[in-house]
């Protein structure tokens, strides 16, 4: 439990320091683009590579490939190992290489099925095309740091590759102050830094490689093989990882069709969900994974179930709260980190009603994260797809009954409510097929948590108001919110802490 604990503690860091750099990024960038016609292009932009890095890299890629790299490395030696890895990223390379060119010819008539409703503004549709041809490559450099990081999380490297990430931050920070200037559209700027990001993950990555002796070498095998067993892995994978991304892609569809900004307040509203998730969820998934595949290869289902059960009390007992927070501070905090320059409190305001519908859902974002590995690591990819179709279609229903009345906090609440279905579903199939029930005290783990919640909530009731106090100054309100936040945090631990909650 200390192992993995530690694991995720290492993860959690790095990545409160890329999410603090993360928001001086989008504070940048909603102070000089706010939610306009150049915010939205840029957004979309942005989407695209994500959603394929999300699909081959990141995340099908990583969860077929750290199962069979651990068997690699308790059944072969180091040198079958190494040549599995040179295979994989021989493969990798070319594949991604085709894909940026193929990408490349398309882009017009992939960002008119990505937002159509841009259509009817040629400058905008066009604006968009250009950006995307430049953040696109991105891909292919993500892809590799992706498999670079899965490799030293597999040797309990987790610091460099939860580190990585701030310099995508640091870069696009950089590009907007110093290079978006120079470009007759300044939004050129932010999409060249996107692409330098992607360069100087993978540079900051290659040296601990060779540290570990898994540096990347090419050595075309397209028979190898890892290239099948992660291919073999991977094909279901893709398909349920893409459920989550054709979610997104969608609601991006949708959002093109509403008015200028929609897609603007969602992307504000999802960062700030991302905060907590990328903190507590992210790090404890990216943490767990590993510990899940060696318990699962060692055929330690017992140990398997230790480790989840581990894995859910951390995320619940820090993500109840956090969900508390969020949705009482919504409005606050956007305030407080983007209401600057071209970003206006009419904005803030409409992004607050997007962080309402993403945030009731953050606890059920880090189940997923920290559930469906388990199946991963038992090689089972099938059933977390069949449960993210399912899932899909109820957000893609849920979307078109909701956005009417709810314009783009619809889109969001779909979001979180299928999200509860799939993290439910999930939670019971793994019951089913291994026979997982929460070790004894997680119940009343829960409960102690959840009264905690509450106490904390009532708190940050009784003394959000004081912040609508229209004589504060900007100073004034940044420390009061600052305050409120610390109040509320050692709120909610003295309270575990008096409850007896060991993880406090």
């Amino acid at each position: 439990m200390h192992s993995l604990l530690r694991s995720a503690g290492v993860v959690s860091f790095f990545t409160l320091l890329s999410r603090i750099l993360g928001f001086a990024r989008d504070v940048v960038i909603a102070r000089g683009f706010g939610a306009g016609m150049g915010a939205d292009a840029f957004i979309v932009a942005l989407k695209l590579p994500n959603f394929l890095r999300r699909l081959f890299a990141e995340g099908a890629f990583s969860t077929a490939f750290v199962p069979v790299f651990s068997d690699y490395m308790v059944r072969e030696n180091r040198q079958e190992t190494h040549d599995a890895v040179t295979a994989v990223f021989s493969m990798l390379l070319v594949t991604l290489t085709l894909l940026v060119l193929a990408c490349q010819l398309l882009m017009p008539w992939l960002i008119f099925l990505l937002a159509p409703g841009f259509s009817d503004n040629p400058e905008k549709i066009q604006l968009t095309i250009d950006l995307t041809r430049i953040t696109f490559p991105y891909i292919l450099f993500i892809a590799l740091v992706a498999l670079a990081g899965g490799i030293l999380n597999s040797h309990n490297r987790f610091a460099i590759p939860a580190a990585t990430p701030m310099l995508l931050n640091i870069s696009l920070i950089g590009c907007a102050v110093f290079l978006a200037p120079h470009f007759q559209e300044p939004t050129t700027g932010l999409a060249i830094g996107v692409f330098l990001g992607g360069v100087t993950q993978l540079a900051l990555q290659w040296p601990a490689l060779k540290k570990i002796g898994m540096g990347f070498q090419w050595h075309w095998n397209p028979h190898h093989p890892a290239i099948k067993r992660t291919l073999q892995l991977m094909g279901p994978s893709v398909l349920g990882v893409s459920v989550a991304q054709i979610n997104l892609l969608f609601d991006l569809f949708l959002a093109s069709w509403l008015p200028q900004g929609s897609i603007s307040y969602l992307y504000y509203a999802d960062r700030l969900v991302e905060f907590p998730l990328g903190l507590v969820g992210i790090a404890m998934a990216t943490a767990i994974l590993p510990a899940l595949s060696a318990r699962a290869a060692a055929g330690d289902i017992d140990g398997l179930h230790q480790q989840l059960n581990t894995g859910l009390r951390f995320t619940l007992m820090l993500n109840l709260p956090a969900t508390a927070a969020l949705i009482l501070l919504r409005e606050p905090l956007i305030g407080f980190l983007f209401e600057r320059g071209a970003f206006t409190a009419e904005a803030t305001r409409l992004a607050a009603q997007a962080l309402l519908g993403y945030g009731v859902g953050l606890t059920f974002y880090s189940l997923i994260k920290v559930t469906a590995p388990a199946f991963y690591a038992l090689k089972d990819t099938r059933t977390p797809v069949r449960i993210a179709i399912f899932a899909m279609i109820s957000n893609m229903v849920l979307n078109l009954i909701l956005m009417g009345p709810l314009q783009h906090a619809g889109l969001a609440l779909a979001t979180s409510l299928s999200a509860m279905l799939n993290a439910g579903l999930l939670l019971f199939m793994l019951h089913k097929k291994t026979g997982f029930v929460p070790l004894p005290g997680f119940w009343v783990m829960c409960i102690k948590t959840i009264f905690a919640t509450i106490v904390m909530a009532a708190l940050l009731t009784t003394i959000v108001p004081y912040l609508e106090n229209d004589a504060l100054s900007l100073t004034s309100r940044s420390l009061l919110l600052t305050g409120i936040i610390i109040a509320a945090a050692f709120m909610y631990f003295a309270t575990a802490w008096l409850l007896g909650i060991p993880e406090v």
